[in-house]
């Protein structure tokens, strides 16, 4: 139906973010190639096609891993100032010494800041130019919910953080102080169309349950919106496109209405290209591990006194137990008194255990247990015995995740990263079902990526 103003959603911004930094970037080496000395990287040659997609490839590439296209990095200024100079640097580093497919190296040095300084101000003048006219409240994803009081509060506090959505009203039985400024509707009998018009709503958000106060009228409404191309969805489905995880509403006994297994798990070609990744990723990373232990046995001599390995029961697939290897971070005996949940700041932790854990070097040893099939690179992080029973009991369904393979990382691990109670364990199980219905290969991808940026920007726990 048509609107009044225009709208991006998520993945349209990132799409919008992706094509003009790469334009912008072209746009100035065309720029600074016509007005300056500029030889280096030549728009008119030949080869200008393959050079064109080889820096796309590495804009993309390292603007993934460095943040740049995550969208609250990307409405901040200073957080888009450091992602973008340091994932110009990483391209520029890696496409000047790519060979064959790349321009060849200038015998004058100076060309090669030229080209530097040329991508690190065209890519900032399109994100500066994208915080001032395409992140502003002309572009926000405006929606009317209805549903009960407590049905919006849950969904409201959900998405709290994501200031690309704004709530202007909402039809319930009692107007919500949380809201604000939002429009609150008791009346079923409302002209919704009008209401959408006037308000500029682009998204209608509708809750299943209990939602006696709607009458006929409110339902035909939505079927004659829906008819003229209005996006209609319920709360749970909203709730899983906009945070990736799945609601905690599907949590209760229709929960196999909804939730399906990915067609991963029955595709052989996929699962024999996980374990061969595993695998050569596995032999990889043992071999970083011996070369690293050295290096950890001293930092453990000066600042870490006692063992350099610790094995820990963990629960795997199907319910079976194993052991995980890590290098030791906490102080010796750490759990004499029997087993509790890490805590932030965990005094236990000693300074070069912290280290440790910021950079997730203690975690390298698991790659004996990904080579040993115990483990994958991704999947749900093992947890302990003690804390699976506890966790089987007092959250529905969290047995589930054992059906697949715990990994080194996963999608709750870069998503949700510090869990220290039953509540925390809740959210990392809504990641993990997440993964469970939705991995592939491109949601693979994207864990590895993210994983490399909590490394890099020492957010490990």
């Amino acid at each position: 139906m048509p609107q009044d103003t225009l709208h991006f959603s998520i993945s349209e911004r990132k799409l919008y973010l992706r094509f003009f930094d790469v334009i912008f970037a072209l746009t100035g080496l065309l720029v600074v190639s016509y007005y300056f000395n500029f030889q280096y990287f030549n728009i008119a040659s030949s080869k200008n096609i393959s050079w064109i997609f080889l820096l796309a490839v590495y804009v993309w590439f390292f603007g993934e891993i460095f943040e740049m296209y995550d969208l609250k990095v990307a409405s901040d200024q200073y957080l888009t100032l450091r992602s973008t100079l340091i994932t110009v640097v990483f391209t520029v580093l890696f496409y000047v010494f790519t060979p064959i497919i790349s321009p060849e190296l200038p015998q004058n040095r100076i060309q090669i800041v030229y080209f530097t300084l040329t991508l690190l101000f065209a890519i900032l003048l399109n994100r500066f130019l994208y915080i001032q006219f395409i992140f502003s409240p002309r572009f926000l994803k405006n929606i009317l919910l209805i549903g009960n009081r407590d049905e919006i509060e849950k969904l409201v506090n959900s998405i709290t953080d994501n200031e690309a959505i704004k709530t202007v009203a909402y039809i319930s039985e009692h107007p919500i102080d949380s809201l604000g400024e939002a429009l609150f509707i008791s009346s079923t009998t409302t002209k919704i169309e009008k209401l959408v018009l006037t308000k500029n709503i682009n998204e209608i958000l509708v809750s299943a349950n209990n939602l006696n106060f709607i009458k006929g009228a409110i339902n035909k409404q939505l079927i004659d919106l829906f008819e003229k191309g209005m996006s209609i969805k319920n709360f749970d489905s909203f709730l899983e496109e906009e945070t990736l995880r799945v609601s905690e509403n599907q949590l209760n006994p229709n929960f196999y209405n909804y939730f399906t297994f990915s067609k991963s798990h029955q595709n052989n070609l996929y699962l024999a290209f996980r374990r061969m990744l595993d695998v050569v990723c596995a032999l990889v990373g043992i071999v970083f591990f011996i070369a690293l232990t050295p290096l950890v046995a001293l930092g453990n001599l000066i600042a870490n006194r006692g063992s350099l390995l610790y094995k820990q029961t963990r629960v795997g697939k199907r319910g079976r137990e194993f052991k995980i290897i890590k290098f030791r971070s906490m102080v010796v005996d750490a759990e004499k008194n029997g087993a509790e949940w890490a805590q932030k700041n965990d005094v236990r932790v000693t300074r070069f255990g912290r280290l440790l854990r910021k950079t997730r070097l203690d975690e390298v040893p698991q790659f004996i247990n990904v080579f040993k099939g115990e483990m994958s690179l991704i999947g749900p992080r093992p947890e302990r015995p003690e804390f699976v029973t506890q966790l089987e009991n007092e959250i529905p369904f969290y047995s589930i995740r054992h059906v697949i393979k715990p990994g080194l990382t996963g999608w709750a691990q870069v998503m949700h990263p510090y869990a220290s109670s039953v509540d925390d364990q809740q959210k990392k199980l809504m990641y993990d079902l997440y993964y469970i219905k939705e991995r592939n290969l491109l949601l693979d991808f994207k864990i590895v990526i993210k994983t490399i940026s909590t490394v890099l920007f020492f957010r490990g726990t």
